[in-house]
């Protein structure tokens, strides 16, 4: 079972309607002994960094997830991706999770239209197992004015948008998709079956 963490500032019923659709057994929670329990994590993020880390905070749940993941697979999404690393300058400055050693700023203005909206191509950086068996022509959707900046070992794949923006970041258990696997159509339901595969492994 999967755990889709509620702290409010989450895309969540869109995340459960894939892994429904998919077959994926999950359900949406803010309660310790879900995530306790679960096999997996799912953590959705629609907003601010500050206010995002504010409510996560306001749930109580940090360590736990910080000590969930040492033992199992937790995959953020969007926002969620962004929250993931160690600071997030939005706004103001705030203190991330510190899961992937890294910080979210600010997309490069190349002149290019922000926040980067639409599908983008995934360009593959490091072996990842989120990456099986897509496509070569990997599209995947994305909406957001911030992005991460990390070593190139934690990149699994990238997109181009005037610069390079990481698009799935990784660091042990711990996967983050700046882009919305629940609505990016076949390649993005595989992304989220190869996250099911890390199950109980």
């Amino acid at each position: 079972m999967i755990a889709i963490i509620d702290y409010g500032a989450g895309n969540l019923f869109s995340v459960k309607n894939a892994l429904d659709y998919l077959n994926i057994n999950s359900t949406i929670t803010n309660k310790k002994e879900d995530i306790e329990n679960a096999d997996g994590l799912i953590l959705p993020g629609v907003g601010a960094f500050p206010a995002a880390m504010k409510m996560l905070g306001k749930t109580g749940l940090i360590e736990t997830i910080k000590e969930q993941t040492k033992q199992k697979p937790m995959l953020g999404i969007c926002l969620g991706m962004q929250i993931l690393f160690e600071k997030g300058y939005e706004f103001e400055e705030a203190d991330g999770l510190s899961l992937i050693n890294g910080k979210v700023d600010k997309i490069v203005d190349n002149g290019l239209i922000i926040p980067h909206m639409g599908w983008n191509k995934l360009e593959k950086q490091n072996d990842c197992p989120l990456m099986y068996n897509l496509p070569d022509e990997a599209y995947v959707y994305f909406v957001h004015s911030f992005q991460a900046y990390c070593k190139k070992e934690n990149i699994a794949a990238y997109c181009e948008y005037g610069d390079i923006i990481p698009a799935l970041v990784f660091e042990g258990n711990v996967y983050g998709a700046q882009f919305h696997p629940e609505k990016s159509g076949d390649v993005g339901l595989k992304i989220l079956k190869n996250f099911e595969s890390l199950l109980n492994q």
